[in-house]
């Protein structure tokens, strides 16, 4: 049975004067999946999965905070939340934190829902379901896809009514080509429209990103370590699709991908449409900005002064670089009215900039005194005057500017001096008012630098960071050269608990 929007009223006809009504609020299955508005309708629920990526203590924290470009210092009686945060920047991941386990949980409840709809669809239109079988199984397909890169060894569910309770863990490579597998089918059956009907869902674009990317992260999933010659050409192939359809572009303005009502931008191949009423779960606005910052945006409840980026990252950006200004808030803070400095009367003592709240790059300490407002904060989603701790902003899953680096980064791992690789970078480079890249500066670490310039806080350093071999290396206040299999987080005690057969990963047995 699916839920609808609402009641259905019925009145009887016998008697005009009859008020009495009867209350539906479901149809039966056998009744619905007659038309394609239908068909779009129960869609939804699969998408609606998707909400959670940015809430915090979940997916987005944790491939986020992990890396060199931002951390949830441990400021005095704040944020010390067990110290899991804190493990999780310095790679001592713990099986028995509860954000490996909520990331799971997010993977594997939009599988679920995407197997529960593919079942329902099976019973439907064979013929009507088809082009949404498609969509969902992709859908379902890049679910999979961050299963395979954060925790390599998963059990693999197509079924929903008689799915086994307790399926086995499968190798990574086994993982990964059931991934190829479906992406492969049915990437090809999807539609190739870029408009207000195809926006926020996966359609033939979207589908060749999570392909282009799938292919360049290979070597790490199928452990070669750098991806075969053959996977270089298919993420180059999958590329040049979206590339040569003219179907999107660079913005002129980087920040406007990123703002509340960014939902007109050329660049975002696929995102997840937030809504500060409708589709809630976008909480950046409260994550990162500091208590005193309600007064700065007039927001609706007061932020949790969290989330901040390392100096390091941040001075790795050219002072005349757009992203710079665009992605951080950084500097003396001031009320709405642009006038009224904002004094934090709990400073510490020991803070060189007293009492007025002032944003610095420079963090003193991971933990256990960081400066309450110590850290760049991450301001690249527009923070909309008056926000709700949900915000409107759309978040981009993949971007075109993002299609030409991993273009780029292919054409490089098979040629370190081509020109069109060079051409690509500069071509981002010079969005940004950046300086061109000269053919001797396309070296790995460079091009990782750049890849985290574009990409802050899109969720995709980790992966980056460990397909050039910088993730188990040391960076800011992470002092450790880790094993290898600490590229992928444990799999959470309390799965393991609840299912004998999944096996633990290497460095957390």
């Amino acid at each position: 049975k699916v839920a609808l929007v609402g009641a259905l009223l019925a009145v009887s006809n016998n008697a005009c004067t009859d008020l009495t009504e009867t209350l539906y609020d479901k149809v039966e299955e056998k009744n619905f999946y007659k038309t394609d508005e239908e068909f779009t309708a129960a869609l939804g629920a699969a998408y609606t999965s998707l909400y959670s990526f940015m809430n915090h203590g979940t997916i987005f924290s944790i491939n986020e905070v992990s890396t060199d470009e931002m951390i949830i210092p441990h400021r005095g009686n704040d944020w010390y939340d067990g110290g899991q945060w804190l493990r999780n920047h310095r790679h001592e991941f713990g099986k028995t934190d509860d954000p490996y386990n909520n990331a799971w949980g997010f993977c594997y409840g939009g599988i679920s829902n995407c197997n529960r709809l593919l079942e329902q669809l099976a019973a439907a239109d064979p013929v009507k379901a088809a082009n949404y079988t498609s969509e969902l199984k992709t859908l379902r397909a890049l679910f999979y896809y961050w299963l395979l890169d954060m925790y390599g060894n998963v059990p693999v569910v197509t079924a929903f009514k008689n799915a086994e309770t307790a399926p086995a863990t499968q190798a990574r490579a086994a993982v990964y080509a059931f991934v190829e597998g479906e992406l492969t089918a049915n990437v090809p059956k999807l539609t190739k429209i870029v408009d207000k009907s195809t926006y926020a869902r996966v359609n033939y674009y979207v589908g060749e990103a999570i392909l282009a990317k799938l292919y360049l992260n290979s070597g790490i999933y199928l452990g070669t370590g750098a991806p075969t010659a053959a996977n270089l050409d298919k993420s180059l192939a999958a590329s040049n699709e979206i590339i040569n359809s003219a179907k999107y572009g660079l913005e002129s303005d980087y920040a406007s991908n990123f703002k509340f009502n960014n939902e007109t931008s050329k660049e975002n191949i696929f995102v997840i449409p937030y809504d500060q009423v409708n589709a809630q779960g976008f909480n950046l606005v409260q994550m990162t900005l500091h208590y005193l910052s309600q007064k700065t945006f007039n927001l609706d409840s007061q932020p949790w002064n969290g989330y901040c980026s390392l100096s390091e990252f941040y001075n790795s950006y050219e002072d005349k670089d757009s992203r710079k200004k665009s992605s951080f808030l950084v500097g003396p803070q001031f009320a709405s009215d642009g006038i009224t400095r904002l004094i934090d009367d709990q400073a510490e003592p020991n803070d060189p900039d007293g009492k007025p709240l002032t944003f610095t790059p420079e963090v003193n300490a991971l933990e256990p005194n960081c400066l309450r407002q110590a850290g760049a904060r991450v301001f690249k989603y527009q923070f909309q005057n008056g926000a709700t701790p949900n915000m409107n902003n759309d978040m981009p899953l993949f971007r075109y500017a993002d299609i030409l680096l991993v273009k780029a980064e292919a054409l490089w791992r098979k040629n370190a001096a081509d020109l069109d690789a060079l051409a690509l970078v500069n071509v981002v480079r010079a969005r940004a008012n950046a300086s061109p890249y000269l053919i001797t500066d396309m070296t790995a670490t460079k091009l990782l630098a750049e890849r985290g310039r574009e990409m802050f806080a899109e969720a995709v350093r980790r992966q980056d960071m460990i397909r050039f071999d910088a993730y188990a290396k040391p960076f800011q206040f992470k002092t450790t050269t880790d094993l290898a299999c600490k590229n992928v987080f444990p799999i959470p005690q309390k799965q393991i608990d609840a299912n004998t057969k999944l096996v633990q990963n290497d460095c957390y047995k």
